[in-house]
């Protein structure tokens, strides 16, 4: 079931991102391929994979912002948590570790936090990221990863499509002083923009590999509950993450891994 959370902060950052990706096609198809390639099928290979790319990227992005992240289902009926508010109930609800959330007054599964943002518990949860507007949790990391990894992708394609439209000798691009010097400017925003954004995801690419690999999410690590868990290698804790098909729909915006179905939906327990 689609979600979108109505936070003014996350609307801004997602209207920003699409902001600094549209410019960079803007960039690179006007000032770069029309201007530099138009004579060359080098052009259209160029301004074909760099939106195919972009089509990724706002693919893993949408699907990261509307998919469901984990969201632990709200109880059928009201349930009585006055112990819980008075204080004499410390301990989980069952062997299992299936803890009380005070706050949405329920029920969570282990490694379920709440999220304050979201006024929800989010299964695995990670972290909230405003720059999709939602929890990154079990069922929606998968998107996350690859909307970083196409983001680094289409950041060192750009710098490297304009270093290569200067160092080349190009005979038919327009000589004019205005249109030299706006072709400059925006070369040089588009490397800057590219460098910031490449730089960006690549460190937070790097730390969401290490919460993978380490079992340990960043809610996790911030509340120094450690990995707990028992060691497991590292791709199958990939493979826990990005589904257990073919690693080549690893990097496609396609079905999320099949979810569990140890919801607790009538809270028998």
């Amino acid at each position: 079931m689609p979600v979108f959370r109505k936070d003014p902060c996350g609307i801004i950052c997602i209207f920003m991102t699409y902001l600094a990706v549209f410019y960079a096609d803007y960039v690179v198809v006007r000032w770069i391929v029309i201007q530099t390639l138009h004579n060359s099928l080098w052009g259209a290979f160029h301004a074909v994979v760099f939106n195919s790319i972009i089509l990724l990227l706002t693919f893993s992005h949408l699907r990261t912002v509307f998919s469901d992240p984990g969201i632990v289902p709200l109880p059928q009926s009201k349930l009585d948590f006055a112990e819980l508010h008075t204080g004499t109930q410390k301990e989980p609800i069952s062997k299992d570790d299936y803890t009380v959330c005070a706050r949405c007054e329920t029920y969570r599964p282990p490694r379920a936090h709440h999220c304050r943002i979201c006024q929800r518990c989010v299964r695995r949860m990670d972290h909230h990221c405003p720059w999709v507007n939602n929890c990154i949790g079990q069922y929606n990391q998968k998107y996350f990863l690859q909307f970083l990894f196409y983001v680094g992708i289409l950041s060192a394609y750009a710098v490297i499509l304009v270093i290569f439209s200067w160092i080349q000798d190009c005979e038919d691009c327009h000589k004019d002083k205005v249109t030299t010097q706006t072709r400059i400017l925006h070369s040089i925003i588009l490397v800057v923009e590219s460098g910031l954004f490449g730089l960006f995801v690549t460190a937070i690419m790097c730390d969401q590999l290490q919460a993978i690999f380490g079992d340990e999410t960043a809610v996790e690590q911030a509340k120094q509950q450690g990995p707990f868990r028992p060691r497991k290698p590292r791709l199958a804790l990939l493979t826990e993450v990005c589904g257990r098909g073919s690693p080549v729909f690893w990097v496609l915006p396609c079905q999320s891994p099949p979810k569990d179905l140890d919801l607790i939906s009538g809270y028998d327990v």
